[in-house]
């Protein structure tokens, strides 16, 4: 990923803003590449929890998951005593939560961590436990024959989608020359110290302080042994602060819409859903409403301003522009999108540097692009019209070959009415 003259590894850079922004980011590719370990690097210094304790708080995906091993279990000895009480599991309780080969749960054993990923609230009995911090990382190789579809739900609710690549030939002959390094973000202590902390039968809310001072002392430690500062909660608290205080530009706003219009708007049935297809004749046939099977959730314009305000907060910049938008697009919308079959057979044999999901994604961005640069003075013009329009101005809405001009008179309408 190249934006504003710098170039990035764009696995670890979004895997950074996830941390960041209390994100959820879905990382694919082939077996062996790195997927879990970046993950786990990347929150261990983030979060300030040694390697042990995210290797013993991950979630494996194979078919005989059970929610006992993923949330809570019940606690047998004040069973046997007709008491009932939960004991959590590591993954429930700590913010890093990394779901190793998710595509190989069943789809019905998926819906299991559908409210537990999306809200942080995990269920078990008649208790509940809530995450007030929480990241989520799940990786997913190419499809084999142990693998199951993700279910469209849970699909929805990862912010981005990212591939962890092959470094090529030479630099994969020097990983494999090079011994490991996990050893450098272990510390035995600590994780013992953690480790007791989270199966102690005391109230959740009073362990995150515990856990904290623990997760501190690691800090410490890291700073001292190899020179990284790590982030404490107040860090992390006051980067996001910094982060939420950067707004969308006029141009960054108006693309964005101009981007959401095309993949809801149907002209012919309202909106556009999945169990309907495209009349023959319509106007709107050059966009992708066109091209698309399904409507944008409400979550995509959420995870496009979360990771678009973590880049241009990278970048100390004082507000998001059309640049830092295309460039977090992509990953934000290959995994949402479901292109229609012909389009996909379109496409399907072109030359490409990414997976088929992403190209298309990119490839989607650039169209749209394009057709902005064509119409953003007249689509700027008439968001402002429209937003006068709706404090009370006596004016008519500006005329536009484009899908967001009738979202724009749609509202206004509903408005009048």
């Amino acid at each position: 990923m190249v934006i504003k003259g710098e170039r990035f590894n764009s696995a670890i850079l979004l895997s950074l803003l996830t941390g960041l922004k209390k994100g959820k980011e879905l990382i694919i590719g082939e077996p062996g590449l790195g997927k879990t370990t970046s993950a786990e690097y990347v929150c261990s210094l983030i979060y300030q929890f040694p390697l042990g304790v995210i290797w013993g708080s991950e979630v494996s995906g194979h078919p005989e998951q059970t929610e006992e091993k993923i949330i809570g279990r019940p606690d047998l000895g004040k069973l046997n005593r007709g008491e009932e009480d939960v004991v959590w599991t590591n993954f429930s309780q700590i913010p890093v939560k990394i779901v190793d080969e998710i595509n190989r749960l069943p789809e019905t054993k998926q819906s299991m961590i559908l409210d537990g990923v999306d809200r942080g609230n995990w269920e078990y009995l008649n208790e509940m436990i809530i995450n007030e911090e929480y990241c989520l990382f799940a990786t997913a190789n190419y499809q084999d024959g142990g693998t199951n579809t993700i279910i469209a739900p849970l699909v929805d609710r990862f912010d981005v989608m990212v591939e962890s690549r092959h470094p090529g030939a030479n630099l994969s002959f020097l990983v494999g020359k090079d011994k490991r390094k996990d050893h450098i973000l272990r510390h035995p202590r600590y994780e013992k110290d953690l480790y007791h902390v989270l199966k102690s039968k005391v109230p959740y809310e009073k362990k995150t302080p515990k856990i904290e001072e623990i997760c501190n002392a690691y800090g410490e430690y890291l700073d001292e042994a190899i020179g990284f500062k790590s982030f404490k909660r107040e860090d992390r608290d006051q980067i996001r602060t910094e982060m939420e205080n950067l707004e969308l530009d006029l141009d960054a706003s108006a693309f964005t819409r101009m981007l959401l219009a095309e993949l809801s708007f149907c002209e012919w049935y309202g909106q556009k859903r999945i169990v309907e297809n495209c009349e023959e004749g319509c106007h709107y046939t050059g966009y992708l409403c066109r091209q698309v099977k399904n409507c944008a959730s409400n979550r995509l314009p959420f995870s496009i301003k979360q990771y678009a305000q973590g880049l241009a907060w990278l970048l100390e910049d004082s507000e998001i522009d059309i640049e830092h938008i295309s460039a977090v697009l992509p990953y934000t919308l290959a995994h949402r999108v479901q292109w229609k079959d012909e389009f996909l057979s379109q496409k399907e044999r072109s030359k490409r540097d990414d997976p088929f999901p992403i190209f298309l994604a990119k490839e989607a961005v650039k169209a749209v692009s394009q057709r902005y640069r064509e119409q953003s003075e007249h689509l700027k013009d008439a968001l402002a019209a429209g937003s006068k329009i709706f404090e009370g101005g006596d004016l008519e809405p500006l005329e536009g070959d484009h899908p967001i001009y009738m979202e724009v008179k749609k509202d206004i309408d509903v408005r009048r009415s």
